[in-house]
């Protein structure tokens, strides 16, 4: 009996890749407002933080945190995906549960994901909404397919 106690396989250490990503980019029918993504690929997860900046904005003003959401694959169902609020600020927890909730499927793997975005707030309509959502996705997309190249390249 405690031989086979003892046949408890070990951790796997993983080293990280540690190399967060920063872009900027101007929102489509939202020309003044600018888009900031912060990306992080860890080993077994994805973190993306999501913020807006416009020059209306001051530079003493202080922006709330927005919310903050881990989804992940549902492995029963490949086009569905679990997430659950980590934080939660009204505004911007609509928009940061359907990212995380598109990120973690097409990523197949956990994401977190931290937006104050408020598209309500910066008045935008249905479609031009559609449209910055569409934007950072792909945006975000690029550099993951970028990263799962580089390591497909160091692994070889």
């Amino acid at each position: 009996m405690a031989n086979e106690a003892s046949a408890v396989p070990l951790a796997e250490l993983a080293t990280p890749s540690v190399k967060p990503q920063e872009i900027s980019f101007t929102l489509p029918k939202a020309f003044h407002t600018t888009a900031h993504v912060h990306l992080n690929f860890l080993g077994h997860c994805a973190m993306v933080f999501l913020a807006t900046s416009s020059p209306a904005d001051s530079g003493g003003s202080i922006k709330p945190m927005g919310s903050f959401v881990y989804a992940m694959p549902d492995r029963t169902s490949p086009k569905s995906t679990i997430s659950t609020t980590l934080y939660t600020s009204p505004p911007s927890i609509e928009y940061t549960t359907r990212i995380a909730k598109i990120l973690a499927r097409r990523f197949s793997m956990p994401v977190y994901v931290g937006c104050s975005i408020d598209p309500h707030g910066m008045g935008l309509e249905v479609a031009e909404e559609m449209e910055g959502l569409t934007k950072i996705v792909n945006v975000i997309m690029e550099k993951w397919e970028e990263h799962k190249q580089e390591k497909a390249g160091n692994a070889q």
